[in-house]
């Protein structure tokens, strides 16, 4: 369940479609219609008792995925591996536990599964990185509700830190790798130098006090802001109250959830060209791709988007326009569904051109609605 709230919300959507969908592992309450005392750690007598017809596993290098590839396997059914792409120097737990996972199971688990959905173009190549065949992953984005986040918001949050006027937000990590000094660097040899604009730094790290003492060695000290971290509640405010999001860098799944919740806010990105962007970036359409680090570039992607409120404006509804053609959960949920059908068709296929038991799984008809079980670690 590390990727938040991806598994209860396409189960969520996926029960208002008319199928059946039960959890296994996810703690009580995430999956809609799903009791923990179903799951079955050891044997997996919870799925056998269920019998879908496509087994879901979220981490699938985890004991998690292990357990719902020999499911899927013993029901001779599907297997659709979610893939958040968790950014390789995670910490030394899960680090591990992936290592042990891959020497022990990967090769099993790969030759399982049938198909890998990727939630950006990062978790794709993570996928590749594991080893999973290409011709089997696919890009589906990740959902979005556009209710919660939606152009028009205001927040009071950077006035209350002292910041007017138009501002530049970053959301992260405070820390070293996302070339935050460049967005710093940049900012104050543009816009930093007039009184209407403000750098918003939202998020926090061991590099606070550091980027803090940079602007003000820049000379703009007094125009770069430390919100804290927001609470979930005050971010769809502070997003759509913001003028552009810098995205300097960054590889968590943390990064490309707040790239297209910023796109809901009809809010313009200035992101780096980084796969975990690039879903949600278009170079020209929504925003700007800029080389991560490269200080001169910044500046004058800040200049040309500063420079032009008709350009931002126009970012910024195609933004939204993007948010919803996309992002939106129903169409998440109809693509994903779309994946399901495809694999269920595929195995039945594969099954039919064997000579199979006729108590085999493949042998029994499908339901009008595939019945979806949801392993999470």
């Amino acid at each position: 369940m590390k990727g938040g709230d991806h598994a209860p919300i396409l189960s969520g959507e996926l029960l208002g479609r008319g199928h059946k969908v039960r959890g296994f592992g996810a703690p009580p309450g995430a999956i809609p219609r799903s009791r923990i005392d179903m799951a079955s750690q050891d044997d997996g007598l919870g799925v056998m008792a269920f019998r879908p017809d496509v087994v879901v596993v979220y981490d699938v290098l985890s004991p998690a995925g292990l357990h719902g590839a020999r499911c899927a396997a013993k029901l001779g059914v599907p297997l659709i591996a979610v893939e958040e792409g968790f950014a390789g120097r995670g910490g030394l737990w899960e680090g591990t536990r992936r290592f042990v996972g891959e020497k022990l199971w990967g090769r099993y688990v790969r030759k399982r599964v049938d198909t890998v959905v990727a939630l950006d173009d990062f978790a794709k190549g993570e996928a590749l990185r594991h080893g999973f065949d290409g011709e089997k992953v696919h890009v589906l984005g990740r959902g979005v509700d556009l209710e919660q986040f939606r152009p028009g918001l205001t927040s009071d949050l950077a006035a209350s830190h002292g910041a007017h006027g138009l501002s530049l937000l970053y959301l992260g990590s405070l820390d070293e790798g996302y070339h935050l000094e460049t967005v710093i660097q940049a900012f104050a040899a543009t816009v930093g130098q007039r009184e209407d604009w403000s750098l918003l730094l939202a998020g926090d790290g061991l590099l606070r006090e550091a980027f803090l003492a940079h602007a003000s060695r820049l000379g703009v000290g007094g125009r770069v802001h430390w919100l804290d971290q927001p609470r979930a509640e005050e971010l769809p405010g502070l997003l759509g109250a913001s003028t552009l999001l810098v995205a300097p860098g960054g590889e968590s799944v943390r990064d490309g959830l707040i790239a297209v919740r910023a796109l809901a806010c009809g809010l313009p990105i200035l992101g780096a060209n980084l796969p975990r962007y690039t879903c949600a970036v278009q170079d020209g359409h929504t925003g700007l791709l800029i080389e991560p680090g490269d200080a001169k570039a910044w500046g004058q992607a800040i200049r040309l988007a500063a420079g032009s409120p008709r350009r931002r404006e126009i970012w910024g509804r195609n933004a939204r326009e993007l948010a919803e053609q996309e992002f939106h959960w129903s169409h998440i949920a109809h693509r994903f569904e779309t994946l399901i059908w495809k694999a269920i068709e595929s195995r039945a296929q594969q099954g039919a051109s064997k000579v199979a038991p006729a108590d085999s799984a493949e042998g029994q008809p499908l339901g009008a609605s595939p019945e979806t079980s949801n392993a999470s670690n």
